[in-house]
């Protein structure tokens, strides 16, 4: 099936891509939606512009819109003229997203595509957190967190790329403070510097950290693709 992939650069919609492509659909194009804060309820706001150059590793044309609201009803408004165009110009027949729990986030990006009689596919729904986030190492993702926004989580885990090790530590704290290991709660947003369907890694070459207490995030200010690396 040909689908559009509902794109943010984080860790949970580039394995829903490499999920898809493993069951044997074509994904098309990259629909991104770039929020004007880090209040969305449905989008991921960190280092999005850093979407454009994963398209060009994944080699996936992306059509992308900035919205200037965080209102939930505009968000999704602009993601179906995003689709409807994705549909006009790739002929695409679903979306495929990351979601893990989102009730809400399925239960719109549902009526979305009912809307525009598309099937919507969620490779990832419903998986175990540790075992998911220990499949995500195990099939070579390379992953960095790029905000926090939840007790137990600090300073430390902004530009941290999440290896065994880390694991295991995230895992001790989310028992601890009560947070979901796979961030599916907005504990934290990913990015994904390299996968095994990436044609060259993402390389940070400058970045700082924002951080005022309780919450932060990692700010890419540059960055390119690491020619060298393959």
């Amino acid at each position: 099936m040909k689908l559009a992939a509902l794109f943010s650069g984080g860790k949970d919609s580039t394995f829903a891509i490499y999920q898809a492509q493993k069951e044997g659909h074509k994904v098309e194009c990259l629909v991104s939606i770039f929020p004007e804060s880090e209040e969305s309820l449905l989008l991921h706001y960190p280092n999005i512009q850093i979407t454009k150059l994963q398209s060009k590793s994944l080699g996936i044309p992306q059509i992308f819109i900035n919205v200037d609201s965080s209102k939930t009803e505009n968000e999704l408004t602009k993601l179906e003229e995003l689709l409807k165009k994705a549909k006009d110009n790739y002929k695409i027949e679903g979306l495929v997203h990351g979601g893990i729990l989102s009730e809400f986030q399925k239960k719109n990006f549902k009526k979305i595509c009912s809307n525009l009689n598309l099937k919507l596919v969620s490779p990832l729904w419903n998986k175990e957190s540790k075992d998911y986030m220990t499949n995500l190492i195990d099939s070579n993702f390379r992953f960095i967190i790029v905000s926090v926004s939840s007790d137990g989580l600090d300073q430390y885990w902004l530009g941290k790329e999440i290896s065994y090790e880390e694991l295991e530590k995230l895992e001790k704290l989310s028992k601890k403070y009560g947070f979901n290991l796979n961030f599916e709660g907005g504990e934290a947003e990913t990015l994904v510097i390299d996968c095994p369907i990436f044609e060259n890694p993402i390389e940070i070459k400058k970045a700082k950290k924002i951080w005022d207490g309780y919450r932060g995030r990692f700010e890419i200010e540059e960055a390119g693709l690491d020619y060298r690396a393959r």
